[in-house]
Order: C-alpha cells, then sequence, then structure tokens
C-alpha cells in the first residue's frame, strides 16, 4: 500500500510511474489527496472542540478548589453542549479515513525505474539465457502421454475426485513429486533461508498484508463458514509471520523458504494452453522470502534471481529470464523477473518461476518494521520467488529427457528418487 505523504510529496511522479502499468484510474490519486485533506480538517475541529472541553474542565477543578463553587456550576452548563458536538465530527472522521483506507488500496505498487515499458507479455525483456535444448527422439511426445504411458499421473482420476486441475500423481510420478520438493527445499536451507511449515489457509488480515485483497478475490478458494481463504503461494502466510513487528535493524535480513500446496480457482482457463500440468487448481511450490533493508533490496533482488538461476541450471533445463514490462506485472510488485522453461516436445517456454520485489507496498500494509541505527521507525522491504513451481518443472523434466528407451532424470535427483530413469 502506497504512503499518503508519498503521494503528496510526488503527486506526478506517481501518477507517471502508474501509467507505466497502465493503470487506468490516475483521478485515485486526486481523489486519495482531497479525502486527506478532509481528514484533516476534520482532525483539526476535533482536536479544538476536545481542547475546549478539557480546558473547561480543568477551569472547572480550579474554581471549586478556590470555593468559586458558582461559578464552576455555571461553567459545568457549557460542557455537555461542548461534548455533543464532538460526536458528529468524530463519526465524520471516521468515514472518511474509512473511505480513504478503501481508496487507496486500490492503487498498486509503483513500478520501478528498472521496469521496461509496455503493456503484453510480448514486450518483456529478456535479461538471459541459459542451458541446453535437447535433441527428442522422433517418438517423443507431451508430458500428459508420457505420464498416462508410464503412469505417473491421472488427469481423469483428478476430475473424478475433484474436477479439472486436481491431478493425482502415482507411484514414479508421486515419488518425483516429492523429491523435487526435498531438494529444493535443501539447496534453499543450504543458502541460509530458514525452513516453515506454514498454516495452508489464511484469514483476510494475511490475505489484505500481501495484497491478494482487495485484487485477487477471484483467483482464490475462500470458505465461507470460518471466513478463510486458501492460500495461492506460501508467500502468504511466510511474509505475514512479522505482520505487525517492530524488527532490530540486526534482525535483516530475514530469509524464509516454505514448501505449499497451492490453490487458484484460474478463472475462465481452458483450451490447449491448460493441459496437463500447464495450468491446475492446485499444484505444490516452493517459496522463498525475504525481508530486507530498504536501501539494500535492490542488490538482494538480483541475488535471489541468480539463486534460481544456478537451481534451474543443476536440473540441466533450457531457460530464460524475464524483466517483466509494466503491463505484464502484479498489482504489489515493484520489479519482477519470470523464469521460462523451454518444452521441448510442446516447443513452447512455460513459467516456472517468477522473482519480485515488494519495497514497502507489502509491509506497509503488514505494519513490517524495524529501528534503524538513529532509533527511527522504518518500514522493512519484502522480496518473494518461486524456487521451484513444481507443475511445469516436473512436465518439462519428463518431456525435455525422454529418450527412445524411457525418461533419464537428472543426477542431483538420483538420491532422492532412488532411481535414475523411468
Amino acid at each position: 500500500m502506497l504512503q499518503v505523504p508519498f503521494i503528496r510529496q510526488h503527486t506526478e511522479q506517481v501518477k507517471e510511474r502508474l501509467t507505466v502499468k497502465h493503470f487506468q484510474e490516475l483521478s485515485l490519486v486526486d481523489t486519495i489527496l482531497a479525502l486527506d485533506d478532509e481528514r484533516k480538517k476534520l482532525q483539526l475541529e476535533f482536536d479544538t472542540n476536545q481542547a475546549k472541553v478539557n480546558s473547561a474542565s480543568k477551569e472547572i477543578g480550579q474554581l471549586m478548589a478556590k470555593g468559586q463553587k458558582e461559578e464552576a456550576e455555571k461553567l459545568k452548563q457549557s460542557v455537555p453542549s461542548l461534548k455533543e458536538s464532538l460526536q458528529p465530527i468524530s463519526e465524520k472522521l471516521a468515514s472518511v479515513e474509512k473511505e480513504l483506507e478503501d481508496t487507496i488500496v486500490k492503487l498498486p505498487n509503483l513500478p520501478s525505474a528498472n521496469v521496461p515499458k509496455g503493456r503484453t507479455p510480448e514486450e518483456n525483456v529478456v535479461v538471459r539465457v541459459g542451458g541446453k535444448r535437447p535433441v527428442l527422439p522422433a517418438t517423443a511426445v507431451p508430458h500428459w502421454d508420457l505420464a498416462k504411458k508410464h503412469k505417473l499421473i491421472d488427469f481423469e482420476l483428478g476430475n473424478k475426485i475433484t474436477g479439472s486441475g486436481f491431478p493425482v500423481y502415482l507411484g514414479k510420478g508421486a515419488r518425483l513429486q516429492r523429491a523435487l520438493i526435498a531438494y529444493f527445499l535443501d539447496y534453499n536451507s543450504k543458502a541460509g533461508y530458514t525452513e516453515i511449515v506454514p498454516p495452508f489457509v489464511v484469514n483476510e488480515a494475511s490475505a489484505f498484508g500481501t495484497g491478494q485483497l482487495p485484487d485477487k478475490e477471484g483467483q482464490m478458494y475462500y470458505i465461507n463458514e470460518d471466513k478463510f481463504y486458501l492460500i495461492p503461494t506460501s508467500e502468504v502466510p511466510v511474509t505475514n509471520i512479522y505482520r505487525d513487528e517492530l524488527l532490530k535493524e540486526t534482525d535483516l535480513p530475514i530469509k524464509m523458504t516454505a514448501y505449499s500446496p497451492c490453490f487458484r480457482r484460474e478463472a475462465g482457463s481452458y483450451g490447449k494452453d491448460v493441459r496437463g500440468l500447464n495450468r491446475l487448481h492446485q499444484f505444490e511450490k516452493v517459496e522463498i522470502v525475504q525481508l530486507v533493508h530498504p536501501e539494500t533490496s535492490y542488490q538482494v533482488l538480483e541475488e535471489m534471481v541468480l539463486h534460481v538461476e544456478l537451481l534451474l541450471q543443476s536440473l540441466n533445463l533450457e531457460y530464460r529470464i524475464l524483466n517483466l514490462c509494466g503491463g505484464d506485472m502484479g498489482f504489489a510488485s515493484a520489479q519482477t523477473y519470470d523464469f521460462e522453461v523451454y518444452s521441448a516436445a510442446q516447443e513452447k517456454w512455460l513459467e516456472v518461476s517468477s522473482v519480485s520485489n515488494f519495497e514497502a507496498y507489502q509491509t506497509n500494509r503488514m505494519k513490517v518494521r524495524f529501528k534503524d541505527s538513529a532509533g527511527k521507525n522504518q518500514l522493512a522491504h519484502s522480496l518473494n520467488g518461486s524456487s521451484l513451481a513444481l507443475p511445469r518443472i516436473l512436465a518439462c523434466l519428463l518431456e525435455n529427457n525422454q529418450t527412445a528407451e524411457g525418461i533419464e532424470l537428472p543426477e542431483v535427483l538420483h538420491s532422492y528418487l532412488g532411481f535414475k530413469n523411468i
């Protein structure tokens, strides 16, 4: 969430940066400032009247102490009307404050100066490409056919039990899924990330804190009776661990990693682009989250990108890193790098990770602060990244490693799997 003082001091800059994200409701900026002006006016009026009440009460006490009872009683008669005047001002002030809060959360985060201009995914900037594209045998098929042939994943069974987008992993397919989760967590832990097992459902305050609300209600599954949300990623509960906390500067950076199932309604998704593991309603992902000093957040962003890149290299997958343009960025992000892996059988790039710097957008919502060396409270910066999302990684591992004899799996997974091939 943006801060009103910053919007007031940099109004034109805020509007200019919002246009980079192709945000259409720039008039909200002026509405926010007008509401803040009204809030200040009402607060001053309330404080002035409250001061009159306090002054009268003090004077009554002084008169009584001096034995001037008649004067005190006369002054007492004016106090009720003063107190009554506070109630409508207080109610109006609360209403304006609520309207201001409801309006400011409609503004997305401002994109950093490093974000390229553009509206569509085609305008994202390729930062670098790595890995080697495999040469597949003439008999190569997409992962959904491989999964059926080797009895690794049953999509029809998942449809029977729940619905489309909820696959059932079987035998070596389930083992491969578990091996990837364990490998990713170990890789992150060795890099200094503390492993967390968070709740997989969150309350409204947590969903609001990381920016899922009010922007993404339609993408989340909601439990009506308890007013809980199934998490779209472990970023939500993990980042909220430090909601409403005042940290020490020496506590930073805080590095956390977590595995979780992820639940996304993905309303309106259909067609060949969502076949197999390409897009699911339930999938598994390992996440990395950092809370850092504002001065280091962009350095940390690059370090997290390198961390994910090396992980992909260890799996021998061809990948590319994209700096997302303003029009393709998330609501809460200040800058995002996407990782895509090449699916050789489908002959297309599949997104497998996003690494984002949210600056103080999330931490302002969550009130995650630290006391700096000067004794001043500052908002920390938050970052997160997929390290990694499993469905498309698993799809590409199956497709890109298929041979005439079977599927040869990367060496780094052998000790986790207990087998080398399928």
